[in-house]
Order: structure tokens, then sequence, then C-alpha cells
């Protein structure tokens, strides 16, 4: 039996963490959801994950302080910056991130994203 590939999510949201569960469950993907940076290295030291999706503002450390913290880490793992703010995408650091995703109302770009990432690191749902 094929698994799941597995997904982390850090957002400091509940209600979009919810909304991203759903969506992504539907995709055929196991997601965890994470309201903050701490919480999500957590995960990361207890868990595998195939893709993570982290929001930039987050309560303590900061979403680009986590990433550079998973690149360290976990540098074969791809990581979409999934933020309301666009101009993070002219700051250096959010380099680091595979992808860049600007929130809306839709999800099909950060979709599209998560599919097209997955399929490069060979793990499709």
């Amino acid at each position: 039996m094929k698994t799941k590939p597995r997904i982390l999510i850090v957002e400091d949201e509940r209600s979009l963490c919810l909304l991203y569960r759903e969506e992504l469950e539907k995709e055929g993907y196991q997601v965890t959801t994470v309201l903050d940076a701490a919480s999500a290295l957590q995960a990361l030291n207890t868990e595998p994950f195939d893709l993570i999706i982290s929001d930039i503002r987050l309560p303590g450390a900061n979403g680009l302080e986590f990433i550079r913290s998973v690149m360290e880490r976990r540098k074969n793992v791809p990581v979409i910056i999934n933020t309301a703010y666009e101009s993070y995408m002219q700051d250096f650091s959010t380099w680091a991130a595979d992808e860049y995703v600007v929130k809306s109302g839709s999800l099909d770009e950060l979709k599209k994203k998560i599919r097209v990432l997955l399929e490069k690191s060979h793990v499709a749902a």
C-alpha cells in the first residue's frame, strides 16, 4: 500500500489550519498542522515530512527563522512560504524556500505548487 505524502503546515490562524487540513486531505495528503515555529521543530524531530508549508509571521520565532532551521536540518524537504504579504518576496532570506505563495481565497495555486514540488521529489499523492 502506498503511503500518503506527509505535509507539515505552520500557520498561527486556527481557521486556516482547519481549511488547509480539510482541503489537502481531500487531495490525498496526510496533514499535520501546528501554530508556531517551536511546535513545528518538535514535529520535525518526531515525524518525517515530505513537504513543509509555513507562514512568515508566527508567534515566537518567525517563519524565516524556522525555514533557516529546516534548511540546516532537512535540506531535502521542499518548503513553501505561504503568507499574506507579497513584500516578503523581495526579502533575500525568503529565497531559501522552494516556492512562495501569497494567501488568497483560492487554494488552487498552493495545491499546484505542492503537486509540482512533490513530483520533483518523487512523492506524489
